[in-house]
């Protein structure tokens, strides 16, 4: 089963403007599990009184622009697909502000995980069903918004290793070995950092911003960390060989890096990375997509956003 499909080259001429639960659906079937079949969940919609208006896209580039064509036609946003999906499309969400349901169809799904949403399509699309909605935070680096984390660093390494293939093929594995050989070729990087309130000089590996709590697959950037606080988390590790990191992959994973050997956190609503050799522009990624080089600018976009969430949020692992 599949919702109608609509042309949204254009506005929405055909369509009356929104006075019910008319719902704009846009689904990656080149995500990890986009060929799943998906009529159950779309059923439920329907019977929770959603008018499925579905909008093929076959590029990521032209997510935000149906969104945002789309403002004033529907009530809300379904969206099927992985992390870069959302990010892809975020930029159009803040502009048309409407709600977000989503469909975890990707492989680490860091941003279901930070909503304590279930990975199973059925399960979220009774999440949106439901109607429950909260209101989320966003960041932002130079011009992008972003759910999770933007990175400076390691992070552009291990975007350029990951391709579709091998995450289908292995999923979350797939971060583990790009990470992997990644690190091995580490180049450290001296940076001044800057926050409201300090600038610190630095020799870093990687910078991690956190919007959200989880990224990578899993790990977490601040076991305190909640995606409607207000603030940024700051991760830079302070490693000079790749075996340094073996050390702290556990904390990495549980977000209790604070006070950890090697490592810095800061917490505040904008950073600014500047490195020292400012010929060395390193590149930038928001949610694993490139986006642009240094410096880079972060900031915090509070209640930027509305999304369908579980009733009684389950508790964030």
């Amino acid at each position: 089963m599949s919702a109608p499909s609509a042309d949204l080259s254009t506005p929405l001429p055909h369509l009356h403007p929104v006075t019910g639960t008319r719902a704009l659906v846009i689904l990656n079937r080149k995500a990890r599990h986009g060929r799943s079949d998906l009529s159950a969940a779309l059923r439920r919609l329907e019977r929770a009184g959603f008018e499925l208006i579905e909008e093929r896209i076959d590029r990521p580039q032209l997510l935000a622009p149906a969104i945002r064509r789309a403002r004033g036609y529907v009530h809300a946003v379904i969206l099927g697909g992985g992390d870069g999906t959302l990010t892809m499309a975020a930029d159009g969400l803040v502009d048309a502000q409407l709600p977000v349901g989503i469909l975890p169809l990707g492989t680490a799904n860091d941003l279901a995980r930070t909503l304590g949403l279930p990975l199973d399509p059925l399960a979220a699309a009774e999440v949106i069903a439901r109607g429950q909605l909260k209101r989320i935070d966003l960041g932002w680096v130079n011009g992008t918004h972003f759910f999770n984390v933007a990175t400076v660093g390691l992070g552009t390494g291990v975007a350029r290793r990951l391709n579709r293939e091998r995450k289908s093929r292995w999923g979350i594995l797939a971060y583990l070995f790009a990470a992997a050989r990644v690190m091995i070729h580490a180049r450290p990087f001296a940076a001044d950092i800057r926050s409201e309130s300090e600038t610190v000089r630095v020799r870093t590996a990687q910078v991690t911003v956190g919007n959200g709590r989880h990224y990578g697959g899993g790990m977490t950037i601040d076991e305190s960390a909640t995606i409607d606080d207000g603030v940024l988390n700051l991760v830079s590790l302070e490693v000079e060989h790749w075996w340094q990191l073996i050390p702290l992959l556990p904390a990495l994973r549980r977000g209790t890096l604070s006070g950890t050997a090697h490592v810095r956190t800061m917490r505040g609503r904008e950073f600014e990375i500047q490195p020292v050799k400012k010929k060395r522009r390193i590149k930038v990624t928001a949610d694993g997509e490139i986006s642009g080089r240094t410096p880079a600018s972060f900031r915090v976009v509070p209640q930027a956003l509305s999304v369908f969430v579980p009733p009684a949020e389950a508790p964030i692992a």
